[in-house]
């Protein structure tokens, strides 16, 4: 069994959804964890997670999306999460490329998420892109502050020093489609090197779509081409890169078991 840690099912129509799961589960993707990033769009991650049994979610506030409201507090987010198929808080962090929300909200916005994760107990899902220093930074001074939390840095396409410091601090790393690009030399010299205990695949579908399936909309039938190159890397076969991933996904999303 694969897992696809990170997805985003409610951006299939009513019309396809059914034919998305049902590719994944032929596909042998056992489990899907689709992801919050607005608020309210939380009841409609919980609904798909009620609706097929293998699918869970997470909820929080995306970087991107901060500046549509204001900035979430944690006991709202707390109160989101108390659902039995919600495993997660997030996707949160910082997004200073496409910088679609003020830097300061952004930061403010991911403390909350933070401290959410840590009353709940729940994995906190993080993005960063363009902004590996004040990442690190605040998962430092919070953890300093309030203690250690579950965390997973998605859609992995930083620096090695800042997948470094999540491990280190006890989280995981979870690769896209991203490892399968030509251009992603780097990437994949860090996922040989990164603790095998510590990794995780996903798709964030319906983004970034695999080799040999670019320029398509992703989906998590296809989190396998991401593992193959996984596998590659490691000197694995498919069933050690899904028996190793599962059990980590499973160690870290403990709700989902």
């Amino acid at each position: 069994m694969l897992v696809d840690s990170h997805c985003h099912l409610d951006h299939y129509g009513e019309d396809e959804i059914e034919a998305v799961v049902g590719r994944a589960r032929e596909a042998g993707i056992g489990r899907m964890v689709t992801i919050g990033v607005r608020m309210g769009q939380a009841e409609q991650v919980k609904a798909l997670a009620e609706r097929f049994p293998e699918v869970w979610g997470t909820v929080g506030v995306h970087p991107q999306n901060v500046g549509e409201a204001p900035v979430a507090a944690v006991d709202e987010i707390v109160a989101l999460a108390d659902h039995p198929r919600v495993v997660g808080i997030g996707e949160s962090g910082l997004d200073y490329f496409y910088d679609k929300a003020p830097r300061e909200a952004q930061q403010q916005s991911f403390r909350h998420h933070i401290r959410a994760s840590q009353r709940t107990g729940l994995p906190l899902v993080i993005h960063a892109r363009d902004a590996d220093n004040d990442i690190a930074d605040i998962l430092s001074e919070e953890r300093a502050a309030g203690g250690a939390f579950p965390a997973l840095l998605h859609c992995f396409s930083s620096t090695r020093a800042l997948a470094e410091q999540v491990v280190a601090q006890g989280g995981y790393v979870s690769l896209s489609g991203i490892l399968t690009f030509p251009r992603s030399e780097e990437l994949r010299s860090i996922a040989a090197d990164l603790p095998e205990d510590r990794l995780l695949v996903e798709t964030d579908s319906p983004y970034l779509a695999p080799v040999p399936h670019r320029g398509k909309r992703n989906e998590p039938s296809w989190v396998g081409n991401t593992a193959a190159v996984l596998a590659r890397l490691r000197g694995w076969d498919m069933a050690q890169v899904a028996e190793v991933t599962t059990t980590n996904f499973l160690r870290l999303f403990n709700r989902c078991r």
